[in-house]
C-alpha cells in the first residue's frame, strides 16, 4: 500500500504532459521525411580518407638523381608555353604523401637524395631541399612522407645599393 501511495503521484504527473507528446510526434514526422539539402543529383560530399590506402607503386618513388616518372627534365618548364618569370604555384605537402607527390609539389630540384633501408627492410628516402618555397629535410618510409625537419637556409642575397650622386 505504501508503494502505491509513493508511485501514484509520479504516474499522475505524466498525464499532464499531453502537449509534450504532440511536440514529439511533430518531430518524428519531420525527421521521417526524406530531406533534400541540395537540389538535383547526389547529395553526398566526397572527401578523401585521412589515411592513405592506395599502395605506393614504383611510379611514386623518386630516383637517386631526384627525378620521378613523368616529371620534366631539370631546368625545363613543365609546360612548353610557360614563362620562366613570375611566381610559381606550390601544391600542398602533408604527411603520408608519396615521394613523387612531394617532389612535384616543390617546384625546384632537391639538393640531395639519400636512399637506404631501415632495420625492417623498408625503403627510407631522405630528400633535402635548401631552396624553393619549402626548404627542409623530408624523410620518407616505404614511399610515404613521415617527417619534415628544418634545414639551415642561406640568407637571401641583398640587392646592391645604387651609387649616390654627388651634389654640385
Amino acid at each position: 500500500m505504501a508503494a502505491l501511495v509513493i508511485v501514484a503521484p509520479m504516474v499522475a504527473g505524466c498525464s499532464g504532459l499531453g502537449g509534450l507528446s504532440d511536440f514529439s510526434l511533430k518531430d518524428q514526422e519531420w525527421f521521417a521525411r526524406p530531406g533534400k539539402i541540395f537540389k538535383g543529383g547526389n547529395s553526398a560530399i566526397e572527401t578523401p580518407p585521412l589515411s592513405p590506402t592506395k599502395e605506393v607503386s614504383a611510379n611514386d618513388l623518386i630516383s637517386s638523381d631526384g627525378q620521378c616518372s613523368g616529371m620534366p627534365a631539370q631546368g625545363a618548364p613543365a609546360d612548353a608555353n610557360a614563362s620562366s618569370e613570375g611566381q610559381v604555384s606550390v601544391a600542398p605537402v602533408a604527411l603520408g604523401h608519396t615521394e613523387c607527390d612531394v617532389a612535384r609539389a616543390i617546384p625546384v630540384a632537391p639538393e640531395s637524395v639519400n636512399l637506404s633501408n631501415n632495420a625492417r627492410g623498408d625503403r627510407v628516402a631522405l630528400i633535402t631541399w635548401k631552396t624553393g618555397p619549402r626548404p627542409g629535410a623530408y624523410t620518407f618510409t616505404s614511399g610515404r612522407l613521415t617527417s619534415i625537419e628544418r634545414v639551415d637556409v642561406p640568407p637571401p642575397e641583398k640587392p646592391a645599393r645604387a651609387a649616390k650622386k654627388k651634389r654640385a
